[in-house]
């Protein structure tokens, strides 16, 4: 196998227990694909986004050495950053000079799609039996303007994690409600005066959703081709009123308001906070910056309002074959294989995320270990998508909801006046607007 970029992949922090879970999954036997294009000469580009799995260069000198064997054909994998990826899809979209097939991040699909410069795969899913076997979160995230553009290959999911010392002094346990979340929180607070009992930060937009969407609430709709934010909506109000009020009542701490992610995790790390929203992905990274933390928490779905599960935003990567690749049979050949079986659980395995096929999560699910079965349940039964627009990552350049965040845990707006402005720039931003 070719490649263009030989620089290192950096190491990004893995959910090691889910990694453990997933080695036990398999799909079809090998992986293979069916009725794969005799290629023999041909050659498929493919960009991947560099830093995800720590192992990339070992993996796809495998998986080249299997596409060649199955297609005849050779694999040319191009590493690029993430930080650049944006930009050189929009450079060579613009030029004609795409790859076959390349990894897009679930936000970006859309945009690519949009722009013609993506080939529908819902055929191509549906003649492999997999259209019944993804999981639908990321479908979502993949589909546009009624096409599957983007072929579910892995992802990770924020559900809630809490720290099972810190419950146990204080004589709770995990919340299955909103009432419950709150109980807990104000009994952590009493009992352990030192400790943030639950950290609502205020640039990390990703934990907000799930307090909308478990309210019965909606970033946004869509009516024909017009976007309307759901962002002031009196069920949305409803669930950023709770977790905004859980910080107005002195349970997180005044220095959230500026947190992002990964502060929450330095916060969790070093055992300051008794819940918060975080990623699947985040356990590894935990125990890496403090060992004394591992066995001492544990993950549960994000609740809904009232029970069951609050959805919550699939973080991950599509593959998807684009307009220009002379070969499309070749193209969907490589897609069917890295998303599929063997190597769809490797490179899960790998990376610490979880899969795009369901069928690979069964095993999974039936795991009893607290930061494996939480997270695959909440996956695969309250996994969601961002509204899936063109113009979503302007909001996101934007800010719009990290800036109403922090305008309400501020002070210096309420719910609803901050609701109000975010939701008028979003449907703005959504609509192509600046």
């Amino acid at each position: 196998m070719k490649r263009l970029d030989s620089r290192a992949t950096a190491t990004t922090a893995t959910a090691a227990a889910v990694a453990l879970a997933l080695a036990g999954c398999s799909g079809s036997d090998d992986g293979s694909t069916q009725g794969a294009t005799d290629a023999e000469g041909q050659t498929l580009e493919v960009w991947i986004m560099q830093g995800t799995n720590p192992s990339a260069d070992d993996f796809f000198d495998e998986v080249g050495t299997a596409f060649t064997e199955q297609t005849g054909a050779e694999l040319d994998v191009e590493f690029v950053e993430w930080g650049d990826a944006h930009d050189r899809f929009v450079t060579s979209i613009a030029g004609g000079t795409t790859p076959d097939v390349a990894e897009t991040g679930t936000t970006w699909t859309p945009e690519f799609a949009d722009a013609g410069a993506l080939a529908p795969l819902g055929d191509a899913v549906a003649d492999a039996g997999l259209d019944g076997d993804l999981v639908e979160g990321l479908v979502e995230a993949g589909t546009y303007d009624g096409e599957l553009y983007g072929m579910p290959w892995y992802a990770g999911v924020r559900s809630l994690v809490y720290n099972t010392e810190i419950f146990e002094q204080a004589g709770v346990e995990p919340p299955t409600t909103w009432a419950e979340l709150e109980d807990a929180a104000r009994t952590i607070k009493q009992e352990l005066p030192d400790k943030i009992a639950v950290a609502v930060p205020g640039d990390a937009e990703f934990t907000v959703y799930p307090w909308i969407w478990g309210a019965g609430g909606d970033v946004a709709t869509l009516d024909g081709e017009t976007w309307t934010s759901q962002l002031d909506s009196t069920a949305s109000q409803e669930g950023l009123e709770f977790w905004t009020g859980l910080a107005a009542d002195g349970l997180s701490s005044a220095g959230a308001t500026t947190w992002r992610e990964t502060d929450v995790l330095d916060s969790f790390a070093a055992g300051e906070v008794g819940m918060a929203v975080m990623g699947s992905w985040t356990p590894g990274a935990i125990v890496e910056a403090n060992p004394d933390m591992e066995g001492k928490f544990a993950a549960v779905p994000i609740p809904g309002q009232d029970g069951g599960i609050a959805p919550s935003v699939l973080g991950g990567s599509h593959l998807s074959m684009f307009s220009t690749a002379e070969n499309q049979d070749l193209a969907f050949a490589f897609i069917e294989m890295m998303t599929t079986g063997e190597f769809a659980t490797k490179w899960a395995e790998q990376a610490g995320y979880f899969p795009g096929q369901t069928s690979l999560l069964d095993e999974t699910l039936a795991s009893t270990d607290p930061l494996v079965a939480p997270f695959a349940e909440q996956f695969v039964e309250g996994g969601a998508s961002v509204p899936v627009s063109p113009h979503f990552g302007a909001v996101q350049a934007k800010a719009t909801t990290s800036t109403m965040m922090q305008s309400i845990l501020s002070g210096n707006a309420d719910v609803a006046t901050a609701s109000s402005a975010a939701a008028e720039e979003m449907t703005g931003l959504l609509n192509g607007g600046s």
